[in-house]
């Protein structure tokens, strides 16, 4: 048997398949393209589904590769079995209506016995139990003994997905001895234990299973085999599991090196280094192909690996972050067969490094909290923790349900999941109340089709800005009416219209129809389906009647005021993508006349050099006075050409793509401008978060920007003339005035400093003695809090055994501060118990440490009522 490395056993497969006239193709991103079915690409085959299906054709029948791919299904064994992982690499060769099942059977046993040199009586195969042809030709043509092979059923010899290509298939598996058997007498492959392992599954894809389970036949046929590449490696180099594996062990090596602990050890240690091994590998991978940590989704994927290592790092006593180190050792093994991850080895270790600080900041106390609900749970004899609970653990302090899951599972505890869902829930109907609180329509969207109407509005916005239109409908109280009057509200349906209506983030247009008989303002316009235009309107003047003949005119200067902005946004969207990494990608927009809003995917707050960074560069694009035209084409040239969008959404056959120059091609439906000068300017005025790995920048173009910079020059005019000086000068002035400030604070601290001193022995002369402790409850006028502190240490440092409390007033309110000596905190003296109690005669609170606390009220009437009561408050304590 061949001992070859991880990287050589990828080498030699495609190699050999190469021969055996197969295209090689790289692996696809694990984030899928155009399949919503998928979160992560979880098979070789699955990013290949369009060709199986015949939806597309593939550049080869022939194919090979080393996909990438992410499984979660099982994290709960990662690190507890020799073979479970989340990433993983699988070895592939595939036919498209080519060669069926006689081939893919004999290149399969040529490979692993002849390049592989694994002995013939190590391997059994297994073929579905109703899969005769298979089975003759293992028996008959490549002579493998009819006792090894074994019909299984379709629990393990049936591949499918969810839904997809999917039919019956036969296993290469390797016998590695008997000290990996089970004991049972009838053990062989389709046995739990690990004696039999399975590493290569060769798939005959027959059937494509819809999503109500049925199966039907596929026209032509397919091959899709797939070899697990780090089983084959554990085969090869005779380790133990993967982890040991040549590839993985320099990951697993560090992880020993970084936390002083050893491996091969203590089980649960070797639990927590294989975990952080295999997750790290997993992590790198996937923020290399653009996900980010999140709450939903893949980014909750991303998250949940990156938490749950960094808890198994604590549990080896790491402090601190430590796995975006890691991700170097991850890039410098995969970095030469992926290049991607060498090219973006910053961002890759950025990302992690940012997640993994932000959970930092709360496992401790969040894991301590877990523990108290622990405790709870066990004390009161259940074994559920409340939903409640763990929806706070998640919400307050960043723990992934499946965290908290995992955590209770190791104390023989569960989650009460439904509760958690509940809660929710519960949190998304918060926001959704809030996001529409306020909003009120004249429109029903849901009643549009109950109104019957069969004609379609034609637009002509993008050429013209103005039509002499016919209106075919008029809706009043979402129903069709036959007029609309002077000072009424309404909607109005035209056959055709100039005015753009609200979609893709840009909001819809106003303007005026006219005509002798009438004078409409239209205040908003949208769409029902495809092609149903609403004018929301208010008459000014006259009646409007359906089949009027109106003027329909766009408010010129709003129309291209919004089209500078959503120009705009293409221009910033491909410049974020370039100085802050190709993972931006577009998360929602808002583009109106006045402001432009983009929201996009980013792990952490832009800093002020990348905001000043973005702001010039498409300032820059701006006055190239690039040309800006919009091209209609199909989503095939579409993609030729580079045009970006989410081509997992559905379009029709042509296609609108924006092209600004040769910097930006984006398909849009949206008005724009000709050419980016017609822009003028753009100035950033927010940059913030609005959701876990979510930013948003808020910017202004054009007139809007001269308006703001205008805005600001006279608010300095107004700032020199308040400090005397030119706009010039206003820095140097300030600075002056601070530094001249900071000198009479400093003085007035000294004076108030010595008026404490001077009121510190008639005070002192005032205590009294309680049971061998110095109590002082003194009013002193004419002090704020920082001079009552300050005379308070001067009491305290003055006598041994001393609890105080002073009290001042300043106009409506009362100040307070107690303090009390070192030697009495050691016997149960509490200054913030004791300020509380005084703090509430005059109608306030406050409270503190021991040894010292502060408080405030505000009935200034009631402060010497409240001192008075300091002598038995202190006698309470020490009769405790």
């Amino acid at each position: 048997m061949k001992k070859l490395g991880l990287h050589e056993i990828r080498r030699e497969f495609l190699s050999f398949f190469e021969e055996k006239d197969h295209l090689i193709i790289p692996s696809y991103s694990l984030v899928p393209i155009k399949d919503k079915s998928l979160l992560l690409i979880n098979a070789g085959m699955a990013p290949l589904k369009p060709y199986f299906l015949g939806i597309e054709n593939p550049p080869k029948e022939r194919m090979t590769n080393c996909q990438k791919c992410v499984r979660t299904c099982d994290i709960d064994n990662v690190g507890k079995t020799d073979r479970h992982a989340t990433f993983f690499e699988m070895l592939g060769n595939f036919s498209f209506g080519d060669y069926f099942k006689k081939e893919s059977i004999q290149w399969a046993w040529e490979f692993v016995t002849e390049r592989f040199e694994i002995p013939k009586d190590i391997l059994w195969v297994s073929v579905y139990k109703d899969d005769d042809e298979a089975y003759d030709i293992w028996k008959d043509e490549i002579n493998v003994p009819e006792e090894k092979i074994v019909r299984l059923g379709k629990k393990d010899n049936f591949w499918e997905l969810e839904v997809g290509p999917c039919g019956p298939c036969s296993e290469i598996y390797v016998d590695r001895g008997e000290d990996y058997d089970c004991g049972h007498e009838d053990c062989k492959p389709g046995c739990d234990c690990d004696r039999y392992v399975e590493v290569w599954n060769l798939v005959f894809s027959q059937y494509d299973k819809d999503e109500n389970g049925n199966y039907n036949p596929l026209p032509n046929p397919n091959i899709d085999t797939g070899m697990g590449l780090e089983r084959m490696a554990v085969i090869l180099q005779g380790v133990e599991n993967i982890f040991e594996t040549d590839a993985f062990r320099t990951i697993l090596d560090e992880v020993v090196q970084i936390t002083g602990v050893k491996y091969g050890i203590n089980p649960k240690d070797d639990m927590s280094i294989r975990i952080i091994t295999d997750h790290i590998r997993a992590v790198t991978f996937l923020v290399s192909d653009g996900v980010i940590p999140g709450n939903e989704g893949r980014g909750y994927v991303l998250r949940r690996l990156i938490r749950r290592a960094a808890r198994h790092g604590k549990l080896l006593g790491l402090k601190g972050d430590f796995l975006y180190k890691l991700s170097d050792i991850v890039i410098e093994q995969w970095g030469n067969t992926y290049t991607d991850i060498k090219e973006k080895h910053s961002q890759i270790k950025k990302v992690i490094k940012v997640e993994e600080e932000k959970f930092q900041e709360t496992i401790d106390q969040g894991i301590n909290i877990l523990c108290e609900y622990i405790d709870k749970v066990k004390s009161e004899g259940n074994n559920i923790l409340k939903g409640e609970n763990a929806f706070k653990l998640y919400d307050t302090y960043g723990f992934p349900l499946d965290l908290t899951k995992e955590i209770l599972l190791e104390e023989g505890l569960s989650v009460d999941e439904d509760g958690f869902n509940n809660e929710m829930e519960k949190q998304r109907q918060r926001a959704r109340r809030a996001r529409d609180e306020g909003e009120k329509s004249v429109w029903n969207s849901a009643n549009y089709k109950e109104l019957n109407i069969k004609e379609n509005t034609q637009f002509v916005g993008y050429n013209s800005l103005s039509s002499n239109s016919k209106v075919i409908s008029l809706i009043k109280d979402n129903s069709l009416v036959e007029e609309l009057k002077e000072g009424q509200e309404g909607i109005i349906v035209l056959d055709k219209t100039s005015f753009y209506p609200e979609s893709g983030g840009q909001v819809g247009d106003k303007g005026i129809l006219s005509n002798s008989n009438c004078k409409v303002k239209v205040t908003d316009t949208k769409k029902e389906g495809e092609d149903l235009f609403l004018h929301f309107v208010s008459v000014e003047k006259g009646v409007i009647k359906t089949g009027d003949i109106v003027q329909a005119n766009v408010d010129k200067i709003e129309r291209i005021s919004t089209a500078r902005n959503h120009s705009v946004t293409h221009i910033l969207h491909k410049a974020l993508k370039k100085i802050v990494g190709e993972h931006v990608n577009q998360a929602g927009s808002l583009v109106m006349p006045d402001r432009l809003r983009f929201d996009f995917s980013h792990f952490e707050a832009l800093t002020d050099s990348e905001v000043n960074k973005i702001e010039k560069k498409v300032n820059d694009l701006i006055l190239q006075g690039l040309d800006i035209e919009t091209l209609e084409i199909s989503l095939d040239e579409a993609k030729k050409i580079g045009a970006s969008a989410l081509f997992d959404e559905k379009y029709g056959s042509l296609v609108r793509v924006v092209k600004i120059g040769e910097y930006s091609k984006e398909l849009c439906g949206g008005t724009h401008v000709n050419n980016s000068s017609n822009i003028g300017l753009f100035k950033i005025i927010s940059e913030s978060g609005i959701a876990s790995g979510v930013r948003r920048i808020e910017a202004i173009t054009g007139e809007y920007v001269y308006n703001y910079l205008k805005n600001i020059e006279n608010q300095l005019d107004e700032a020199a003339e308040v400090l005397k000086t030119n706009k010039t000068d206003i820095i140097s002035k300030i600075k002056q005035l601070s530094e001249e400030y900071k000198s009479i604070v400093k003085e007035l601290d000294k004076v108030k400093s010595k008026f404490a001193t001077s009121k510190l022995d008639d005070i002192v002369k005032e205590v009294i003695k309680v049971e061998n402790v110095n109590v002082i409850a003194k009013s002193v006028d004419g002090m704020d809090v920082n001079s009552l502190r300050q005379l308070g240490d001067q009491i305290k440092n003055s006598m041994k055994s001393v609890v105080l409390v002073l009290g001042t007033t300043k106009e409506d309110k009362v100040n307070l501060i107690a303090m009390a000596s070192k030697d009495l905190v050691s016997k149960g003296i509490h200054a913030g118990n004791i300020i509380r109690e005084v703090a509430k005669t005059t109608g306030g609170g406050g409270g503190g440490r021991p040894d010292m606390a502060q408080a405030g009220g505000n009935d200034p009437s009631k402060l010497q009522e409240a001192l008075n009561k300091v002598k038995d408050l202190v006698e309470a304590q020490i009769k405790r």
